[in-house]
């Protein structure tokens, strides 16, 4: 029977399979020959006497899950307690610990206990690991004590972890999840991180096959599981890189898990030695991407001050319900960042919110923030913001009563005197010349770096003839990200080049001195020489002594500002020095750490990407936006959105339907539905307003009133999961109206929208189904054509039979609306232009009707009209 792990290990007298008896030696070969295969044979009779040769199994228990690791240091079993049910799949056991070295893993080739909780495993080329293991309530904590024999051990694994479960793949941080159980685990220091290793510690997207429901969405005969594809468009646009509609289509954002079609999938993480420079290429990329606009190259990163030594991890295994409650716990016990709001963990789904993008005067911005029970604002309208330690507020001002004179702080202050987390949009560390101290005149000598030589000759101020010791790829241009930025430094020097001569004396090219008005020097021969690592925007980053320094910068920058609110674009920034994940933990903490240290309480963060190194840290990630994301009109899931959202909720953080912009023509209806499928999906966003589309807006005192009513619900937590899954239907909108504190109506709403119907003399016809009870009519009727047309009038034949008459003349983007019992023409925004008369009630019968629009005169092919006929059922009470 396996042994428990307070019960110690025993040694055996077996000899591991592993190593076997050396063939007979030719005695013909030369005596040395002879020597060196001695050395070989007592060498590995050493390692074999050091390893032991069997050992019993060891069981470690959780409340929800059993695993057994073997006498290689392998687990062969992870068992759900309740039922018995087996994750491992058949021969695919997994190495508790792996060691990497020269990009090869060193599996353990055995394992014993020396006591109680600690473990020490072998490896083929000597190494010996000792681990701690603790069994906690909800999971296993396994800590890496000490390793022998490491000089050649670049990283150590854990993992990858095989398992069975593929429904969802938590890529970002490694878990795997279906609608029963799931495995994951959790780094608990800095260095360590997701994915197994790769150049640069980061894992890059890409489209793979894999069906969230073979049944609902079975796979074509061309493609199959696990098959990879190229994100789409020129690897530029935001926007092109969702490219694949179909369900089946899922973007890969990270490494910590992966589909494995074969089995099922697999979960990793490692710990790299920082404190070695590396040469990489970066990077990592999956086949059919690298060659377009973003494409690897070689870098040289240098040292940061972590080790894999003290690298831990919690590995849990639990129902899926429990996944999040369960790394709460994880959390809370190893002292990980747990960001909280109103008493609530930030990545609890009670805690979402949506935001506010703003644009434009700032009058209205607390009013409507207020009106509308949204606390957290995104600045928009002042445009993205480039920090420099020197001159920190850029020159940006706050427009209110029409002068732009209000400093970014006191405005910051203010809102946070009427309860509104306010702050900017900025691009994280991008360090750009003209607007940042660090570049130039004077550059830092903590500015990124990709490569490092020396001068071979002196040189002078005016010389461009500039030779080097070797090209050290110095002929690849630019970046990663694919600009032409060639920059050199030497000394306190920038300098412009384009390309190096391939042969010696490898001198640079189309030299340009003292780039971006830095001074010229004199260097003798044998000063070192770098290449900058340029970001996507031609400008710099910062390497990792220096991240800390801007890290705290903006802690206190934040602090100062009266700012709780930080949107990083650019968070690609904490990728340029090359150390992955470790970076932005790095840079996160210290943010934290700084922005606590200077007073600041609660900090709300969104970014450009959500990764394993910012996932305790950020609130939400609010990216993209519009119809890429979802329409609430159309109620209809964008690319964009289609994949984050199945992205995200692997991986336990929020969907997002990005920017949402508030438009002058919705309905109450469409506004209501960005609330009900946000709330159905566990989704955030930010809704962008600006006084003048709100204030031009018909529906506002409607939308206002009915955004609030389902803020309330929100915050009251009265939808249940079966209410969310309703929520979530995207054959219908929804309409809530509040009884009491925490009492409300839901009303189901199904639209009949009829887009692009012609404008024609002798009538378009649309049916249209009602499938509630007889009810009010409510129609709209839109007028899509170029600005400098008009048209004569409309002629509408409605389902009872009626005819209603526009004698009017009609313009681009008029509407014509009938509700409650009035009929009138209303301009883009919904409001009234110019009512016309109605006999009665029109009504809308149970079943299926038709509506029949006319042109009054001639047609006019060049005009479409949109009809929307919206009907109601019954209500639910919540």
């Amino acid at each position: 029977m396996p042994k428990t792990i307070n019960e110690p290990f025993k040694l055996g007298t077996g000899r591991n399979p592993m190593f076997t008896k050396p063939a007979q030696q030719d005695h013909t070969k030369d005596e040395r020959s002879v020597c060196r295969k001695l050395v070989a044979l007592f060498l590995l009779a050493a390692l074999l006497y050091a390893i032991p040769a069997s050992t019993q199994n060891i069981r470690l228990k959780t409340q929800y899950a059993t695993i057994t690791i073997n006498n290689k240091g392998l687990i062969t079993s992870v068992k759900r307690n309740a039922s018995g049910k087996e994750y491992v799949p058949a021969g695919k056991p997994s190495a508790v610990m792996s060691l990497y070295s020269n990009k090869k893993y060193l599996l353990p080739v055995a394992a014993k206990m020396e006591k109680a909780g600690r473990m020490v495993l072998f490896y083929p080329n000597g190494s010996k690991a000792t681990l701690l293991l603790e069994q906690k309530q909800s999971y296993l904590k396994f800590k890496l004590l000490a390793l022998t024999e490491r000089a050649q051990v670049d990283n150590i694994v854990w993992g990858p972890y095989n398992t069975t479960i593929s429904k969802k793949i938590g890529d970002l941080i490694g878990v795997v999840r279906d609608d029963d159980f799931a495995i994951g685990m959790l780094g608990l220091d800095d260095n360590t991180t997701s994915g197994p290793p790769t150049d640069g510690d980061m894992s890059f997207m890409y489209y793979y096959i894999h069906s969230p429901d073979p049944k609902k969405y079975p796979l074509p005969s061309h493609l199959k599981e696990g098959q990879t594809f190229s994100i789409g468009g020129d690897g530029i646009s935001d926007v092109a890189f969702y490219s694949q509609p179909e369900e089946y289509f899922r973007m890969n954002y990270g490494n910590g898990a992966k589909l494995e079609p074969a089995f099922g999938s697999s979960i990793c993480m490692h710990s790299r030695n920082r404190n070695r420079e590396q040469m990489i290429r970066f990077p990592y990329y999956p086949d059919h991407i690298d060659g377009k606009a973003n494409s690897a190259r070689y870098q040289l990163v240098t040292p940061a001050n972590a080790d894999y030594i003290g690298s831990a991890i919690a590995l849990y295994a639990c129902p899926d319900v429990l996944g999040l409650a369960t790394i709460e716990q994880v959390v809370l016990a190893e002292g990980l960042p747990h960001p909280t709001i109103e008493g609530k963990w930030i990545k609890d789904p009670a805690a979402y919110r949506p935001d506010m993008a703003w644009w434009g005067p700032h009058d209205s911005l607390a009013s409507y923030a207020q009106q509308l029970k949204i606390t957290s604002v995104q600045d928009e309208g002042l445009g993205e913001y480039y920090p420099d330690r020197l001159e920190p507020w850029d020159g940006k001002r706050i427009t209110l009563n029409g002068k732009r004179d209000i400093p970014v702080p006191q405005f910051g202050k203010r809102m946070q005197q009427q309860g509104i987390r306010y702050g900017l949009h900025t691009l994280c560390e991008f360090l750009q010349p003209g607007r940042n101290k660090d570049v130039a005149p004077v550059p830092s000598d903590s500015l990124a770096i990709m490569q490092r030589t020396v001068i071979t000759k002196d040189i002078s101020p005016e010389d461009t003839i500039i030779t080097v010791a070797d090209t050290a790829y110095f002929n690849e241009f630019g970046g990663w990200e694919g600009n032409h930025t060639n920059v050199l430094k030497i000394g306190k020097e920038l300098i412009e080049y384009d390309g190096i001569t391939r042969t010696a004396p490898y001198t640079f090219l189309k030299v340009k001195r003292g780039f971006h008005h830095t001074a010229r020097g004199s260097y003798k021969a044998g000063t070192t020489i770098v290449k900058l690592q340029p970001n996507c925007y031609h400008g710099f980053a910062p390497d990792m002594n220096l991240q800390e320094e801007y890290a705290a910068f903006y802690g206190k920058w934040l602090a100062d500002g009266g700012m709780d609110y930080i949107d990083f674009d650019g968070l690609e920034s904490c990728m340029y020095q090359g150390h992955g994940q470790y970076s932005f933990k790095r840079f996160f903490r210290g943010l934290f750490d700084s922005y606590q240290r200077n007073g600041g309480q609660y900090l709300r963060v969104m970014g450009s990407a959500i990764q394993e190194g910012t996932w305790h840290y950020m609130s939400v990630c609010n990216v993209g936006g519009g119809d890429h994301m979802f329409s609430p009109v159309l109620n209809k899931w964008g690319i964009e959105g289609k994949d984050m959202r199945y992205v995200f909720e692997s991986s336990y953080f929020p969907a997002t339907f990005g920017i949402q912009n508030y438009q002058v023509d919705w309905s109450l209806y469409d506004a209501e539905n960005l609330q009900a499928k946000s709330i159905g999906w566990d989704a955030t966003y930010m809704l962008g307003l600006s006084q003048q589309t709100v204030e031009a807006s018909a529906e506002k005192a409607a939308v206002f009133n009915g955004y609030r009513v389902w803020e309330n619900a929100r915050a009251a937590g009265v939808f249940t999961k079966a209410h969310k899954e309703k929520l979530k239907d995207l054959n219908y909108k929804f309409h809530l109206e509040q009884t009491g504190m925490r009492s409300f109506l839901l009303y189901p709403v199904k639209e009949n929208r009829i887009r692009d119907m012609d404008y024609s003399a002798t009538g378009t016809r649309a049916i249209l189904q009602n499938i509630f009870d007889t009810q009010p009519l409510e129609f709209s009727i839109k007028m899509n054509m170029p600005k400098e047309v008009t048209v004569e009038g409309l002629k509408i034949a409605t389902p009872g039979g009626e005819e209603l008459v526009v004698n009017k003349t009609l313009s681009a983007g008029q509407h014509i609306i009938y509700k409650n019992g009035q009929f009138y023409i209303a301009d883009r925004g919904r409001k009234l232009v110019e009512l016309i008369s109605a006999d009665k009630q029109l009504k809308i019968g149970k079943g299926t009707g038709s509506f029949k629009i006319s042109a009054l005169g001639s047609g006019n092919d060049k005009v479409k009209m949109e009809l929307v006929v919206p009907v109601m059922g019954k209500p639910e009470k919540i």
